[in-house]
């Protein structure tokens, strides 16, 4: 669960919550009288949320264009597709 400390924490106990936010992997909520103001969190847990945003924008887009179009692909092409471009990128890293 996220802590929630005063905004002041941070420039007087700012090795106190990186050490926090590190070891729990929680963001820290500050306040600033009284009102959530800021989130902290570590850079890691940062990148790992971005990616899973991005992930989800992609995948709202794979349903919306799913919705606007009839067109649709077999299992057999969308794999064959898959294996011809993974043995591409195995020759080019070669």
């Amino acid at each position: 669960m996220s802590q929630i400390r005063p905004v002041s924490d941070l420039r007087n106990n700012f090795a106190d919550i990186s050490h926090t936010v590190h070891e729990t992997r929680e963001p820290v909520i500050l306040t600033k009288n009284g009102y959530g103001d800021m989130v902290v969190m570590s850079y890691d847990e940062y990148q790992k949320i971005q990616y899973e945003m991005g992930v989800m924008r992609e995948l709202q887009a794979a349903e919306l264009e799913a919705e606007t179009t009839t067109e649709r692909y077999a299992h057999e092409d969308v794999m064959d597709d898959l294996r011809e471009r993974i043995e591409k990128a195995k020759i080019h890293h070669v």
